[in-house]
Order: structure tokens, then sequence, then C-alpha cells
């Protein structure tokens, strides 16, 4: 069938979800949910709306955790979706209310970082320690485009391949946002011909 021309309100075809992990300048984390985010080698870009406390705490302070969840995790993204660390609330941001103590608000748990002052979730399986290093305003003014060195990389063993530096992609799953809907991950397809994971004994573990 032909294609239709649609105009949806948001383009998130399927991205992986993040919580941000920042310092405020009281020396107290804020955590958020993010589902802009993408990596190119060790440095992860990130998108994020210029009003809320994330890109706030970037500018003034630069390090951060990217912390991965798991699709077990979904509800306690959620319960983040409409808190923001920003008093007052932004004016155009509706439904949203002030909440200063996120973790505790999702129900997860702080883990002391290692060469970064933002705390890591205990309860995501992937952590990136990084440095924001550019942090810039987007094409149309009500977001900002953050580019962020990874420091130092955290993994629950039980996705790692043993005995590698690899994490095992059957057996992480991370969280998926498509369309304002999570999603975990479906049966493996196939794997891309650069694969370094796709050896008998990785398919025996």
């Amino acid at each position: 069938m032909p294609q239709v021309t649609i105009t949806p309100k948001i383009l998130y075809v399927g991205t992986p979800v993040a919580l941000l992990s920042t310092q405020n300048a009281d020396g107290s984390a804020n955590l958020a949910p993010n589902s802009s985010v993408w990596a190119l080698g060790y440095v992860v870009v990130l998108g994020l709306g210029t009003d809320g406390q994330t890109a706030a705490n970037l500018a003034a302070r630069p390090e951060l955790v990217v912390n991965f969840p798991g699709p077990a995790l979904w509800e306690s993204v959620e319960r983040l979706a409409a808190l923001t660390g920003r008093y007052p609330v932004p004016a155009h941001k509706p439904g949203f209310r002030y909440e200063p103590a996120k973790f505790a608000a999702a129900g997860l748990s702080p883990l002391p970082s290692e060469l970064v002052a933002p705390p890591r979730v205990a309860e995501c399986p992937l952590q990136l320690e990084a440095i924001a290093t550019d942090v810039r305003t987007g094409l149309t003014g009500d977001f900002v485009i953050v580019q962020a060195r990874v420091l130092r990389v955290h993994a629950d063993p039980s996705i790692v391949v043993p005995g590698t530096q690899h994490v095992d992609p059957r057996q992480w799953s991370p969280l998926i946002y498509n369309f304002r809907h999570y999603f975990g991950l479906g049966h493996e397809l196939g794997h891309s011909f650069r694969s370094e994971t796709a050896g008998d004994r990785v398919r025996a573990s």
C-alpha cells in the first residue's frame, strides 16, 4: 500500500530510555528520564528541554551519569515523567509538579560514582559516568544538544560476556520508548557483520 503523509506530534520512533543524574546547586542529585540519546564511540549525544533542571545543571556543572534501565523499571521511569526539579515549575510545563527527591519518588537507589559527583542508579544494569563537553541551544530554541564524553562504564556482570569487555546483547535488553509507550526488545533477528559477540561461545552461554 502507498504511504500516507502524517504530522505526528512527536518522533520517538523507538529510542532507548536513559535516566540522567546530575548535580543541583546545593549538591543534591537530580534524576530525569530522557529518550533522546545516542552514542558514537565514547561520545554520548543528548537532547534536553531548555526548561528542565538537567539542562540547567549541565550548563553549570557538566558531570552526569547516563543510566540505562531495563524493561522491568518502566514504572519507576514513569513515576519521574511528571516531576521536575525546577522551582517554580515553568509555566509551559502544565501537569508537572516540583519534586526535589527524585530518587525516592521513583523508588530507586543512588549509588556513588567513581569519577563524577552525581550518583548512579543502582537498579540500572548499565551506567555511563560522563562529562558534558558541549552544551548548545538546538535549532528551534526549545531544546539543547549536549555532547558528553564517557569516562567510565559500569555493567551488571549478568550482561557481560564472561572474560571479555563486551556487553552480551542476548542478556541486555534496554527499555525502549516508542511513541510514548514503553517496550522491551523482542527476539534476536540477526547480527551485524561487525559484531564481536556472535561466536559459538556466546551462543552457548
